[in-house]
Order: C-alpha cells, then structure tokens, then sequence
C-alpha cells in the first residue's frame, strides 16, 4: 500500500470514530438535563446518572480527540502558521508531529497502560456504593486516546513529508 493510501486509510478510520462518538454530545446533554431535572425539579439524586456524565463526557473528548486534530481543530499558537506557504506549514507539522506529538503519546501509552491494566485486573468499580461499577472501562479511553492520536499523528506525518517531498498537496480535503 502506498503512503498516501496509508494517510487516507488512517484518516477515514479517524473519521468514522469522530463522527460517531460526536453523538455522545447529544447523550451527554440528555444525561445532563435528566441530572438537573430529577435534582432540582424532583429532589431525587442519581450518583450513577452523575458518573455517567462523566463518563460520557471524557469518552467524547478523549475519543473525538484525533479527529479534531485532523480537522485542524486543536488550538494553536499561531504566530507564523497561518500566513507559512504549504511546504511552511509542511514542515511545522512534520516537526511537530514527531517531535511532539508521537513522543508525547508514546509516553501516555507507556505509563496508562501498567495503570488501565490493575484497574481491569481487579475489575475497579467506582467508590461511591451506587456508583458505576466500569471504571477500569473509562480508564480505557487513556491509552485509545494515545493510540488514535499517535495514528492521526503518523497521517500527518506522511502527508507533511509528502508535501515537503513533492511541493505538493497531499490530500488537501480530509475526510
């Protein structure tokens, strides 16, 4: 397989889990509004509701993470890049990606993973009695947030070497 096929395979992998998980927003506002509503309209306190906001909302930001990235949606410092030519902005990327990014999730992987893996050997649960009892799950979204970043990263990689090879765009519409 060729890199750009290899960039374009990754990207839509990136792309479909985006545009599915983004529907945790519409969950995520419903679990909410049902929170308040019982609270404050019923006086009735739901722990497991409360977690499940939670959980909802990191799944959403941990999961949706490297579509964002794809989709140039991060904050960024932006002194020189927006005004950079293409092979600029080329090569930013490519440092940036493996200088920082790919580094960085390396190391998230090499610590979440001793800690993801005693949260599933003993099955953690959440201390509070009425709690969720899937917390190992949720500590799941650590080392899978790495994991599709790091392939974001290495999309980026290829299509920012590409540009910087050929002078070209590689794929300028993402998915």
């Amino acid at each position: 397989m060729s890199l750009p096929a290899t960039a374009d395979h990754i990207d839509r992998f990136i792309a479909v889990i985006g545009r599915a998980v983004i529907w945790l927003c519409l969950l995520l506002v419903l679990v909410q509004f049902a929170v308040v509503l019982l609270r404050y309209a019923l006086g009735i306190g739901s722990i497991w509701l409360g977690e499940s906001v939670i959980y909802l909302h990191a799944a959403l930001f941990m999961l949706a993470a490297a579509w964002t990235l794809q989709q140039n949606g991060h904050v960024r410092v932006d002194l020189f890049y927006s005004k950079a030519s293409p092979r600029g902005k080329a090569a930013v990327d490519l440092m940036g990606a493996l200088l920082l990014l790919l580094p960085f999730m390396a190391v998230i992987l090499w610590f979440a993973l001793p800690y993801v893996s005693r949260s599933w050997s003993i099955l953690e649960r959440s201390r509070e009695a009425s709690g969720l009892p899937l917390v190992y799950v949720l500590k799941t979204l650590i080392p899978l947030f790495a994991l599709l970043m790091a392939l974001q990263g290495i999309s980026q990689v290829i299509r920012a070497s590409l540009i910087l090879r050929s002078g070209a765009h590689a794929h300028a519409d993402r998915c």
